[in-house]
């Protein structure tokens, strides 16, 4: 890793400090520094952004394809590079970093694919004797300058659902990440800069909170995407003005095991989707809903598995659990454990914690009012509870204020089908886990989980609006 790294103004590498430091997120030591940029940066690069809308509308698709598929190009070339960076700034064990890399890399793929797909749509306005000799048709068209905040957990792959669907549609955009993980965004702004983009294009800018106003209240930004606490993302909605905006706000993922399952293939799915990444995915298994007729056989395999987890050094290979993102969090996570388990919970296994690094952890009979049950955890612990009729495990499902993704082991199509009917969730998923998800399909929440979704094709109808077209033939 660099010992500092610019941030990028208006396509430009620019260093006029070093006042971000960038934590090692297992040793706690600072590993490089980035240069933060101040409000009046912040004003310079919206203004840039939208006098580059009219020149990014412009270019052909097939432009921006071909700055796509360099960013492709490139970051294969530099892909380990990009993993060692983010199993450093993130604490992402390092198996879990390469398969992030693998995903931006999917990720500005599809894109380049979709930029050249950007049809529209020839419409029948015939359809009462007013409408005669009227022909109809529509297109989409960049919605203009966006403003994109992207959060510590994902940053390279969350930052490339904004970035890639910008480029795809031709919109310039301003980018915040999260100051915890800056490197990730800045290294694909590096790799940007070596394109033909128009002036003002993109903007890559660490900065504080405080400093980050001008993201969500600038009127000539046009949209904002934001991925990360309910929060915040609802205040910055209120702040938000007469701009479009689309929000990724987490969960507290439930995962149903039905009577019928394969035990032994759920176990291992749960078991990865409830602590890959440390648990810190916002779709990541949380509440574990099994059926009481193979509960206790569940329940012992599920303590098994979890107890082979390595935890540790992320860089290690075989490591599975890395450090959280903070100490702080790790300590608020323990709290809620803790609490659970004064409420009455049974600890099945983990609980212990050694600064940000907190053990795989599984709780039973835990109070529906804790916080480990209602809020998202967002770290390496797990709840379990058991059924007997599917429609009582649906309707605790749908209890929560969240509703991002469900995951469903049924055999049952029938039961599939009702799922899919009767779940208040983006996506329901069947014979896996909420956690799985691949980079072209919808992927967004409903109530507290947010509004919108990302997913190339889907982030790219946000960032457009149709234009109709209408033509009068008097003869």
């Amino acid at each position: 890793m660099n010992t500092s790294y610019p941030y990028y103004l208006a396509n430009e590498a620019q260093a006029p400090n070093k006042d971000l430091p960038v934590t090692d997120k297992y040793t706690g030591e600072v590993a490089t520094h980035v240069a933060l940029a101040s409000a009046d940066v912040i004003e310079e690069a919206i203004a840039a952004a939208d006098a580059a809308a009219a020149p990014m509308r412009k270019m052909p698709p097939y432009e921006r394809q071909a700055i796509l598929n360099h960013c492709v190009t490139r970051f294969t070339e530099r892909a380990e590079e990009l993993a060692q960076a983010l199993c450093i700034e993130a604490g992402k064990p390092i198996k879990d970093s390469r398969g992030e890399v693998s995903r931006l890399i999917d990720t500005f793929r599809i894109a380049a694919e979709e930029s050249v797909r950007m049809n529209g749509e020839v419409q029948e306005l015939q359809i009462s004797e007013r409408a005669k000799g009227y022909r109809g048709q529509w297109k989409r068209v960049p919605i203009g300058a966006c403003s994109f905040i992207s959060p510590f957990n994902f940053p390279l792959n969350l930052a490339a659902h904004k970035i890639a669907p910008a480029l795809a549609v031709g919109c310039p955009f301003v980018l915040k990440p999260a100051s915890r993980t800056p490197i990730g965004a800045l290294i694909i702004g590096e790799i940007l800069a070596e394109t033909d983009l128009p002036k003002g294009a993109f903007s890559i800018l660490p900065c504080s909170r405080d400093g980050a106003d001008l993201f969500t209240t600038d009127d000539r930004l046009k949209l904002l995407s934001f991925t990360g606490s309910p929060s915040v993302g609802w205040d910055l909605k209120a702040k938000a003005g007469k701009k479009k905006v689309i929000l990724e706000l987490g969960g507290n993922a439930a995962c149903i095991v039905d009577a019928d399952a394969d035990i032994t293939d759920a176990v291992e799915r749960i078991v990865f989707g409830a602590f890959y990444q440390s648990g810190q995915s916002c779709i990541g298994v949380q509440r574990i809903i099994v059926h009481s007729s193979i509960y206790d056989e569940f329940r012992c395999q599920l303590i098994t598995a979890t107890e082979k987890l390595l935890s540790g050094k992320p860089s290690d290979e075989d490591t599975f659990i890395g450090p959280m993102i903070s100490e702080r969090e790790a300590t608020r996570l323990d709290t809620w454990v803790q609490e659970a388990i004064s409420a009455g919970a049974t600890l099945l296994t983990g609980g212990q914690r050694t600064g940000a690094l907190l053990q795989a952890t599984l709780l039973e009979g835990v109070p529906s009012d804790q916080k480990i049950c209602t809020e998202e955890a967002f770290g390496p612990v797990a709840v379990l509870s058991q059924f007997t009729d599917f429609e009582d495990a649906m309707q605790s499902v749908n209890d929560s204020t969240f509703g991002l993704q469900a995951g469903i082991f049924t055999k049952d199509i029938y039961k599939a089908l009702d799922a899919w009917d009767e779940l208040d969730v983006g996506g329901v998923v069947i014979g896996d886990v909420p956690s799985w998800r691949v980079d072209n399909m919808p992927y967004g929440g409903v109530k507290d989980s947010g509004l919108g979704r990302e997913g190339v094709r889907f982030a790219m109808e946000d960032m457009t609006e149709i234009r109709n077209l209408v033509i009068r033939d008097p003869r």
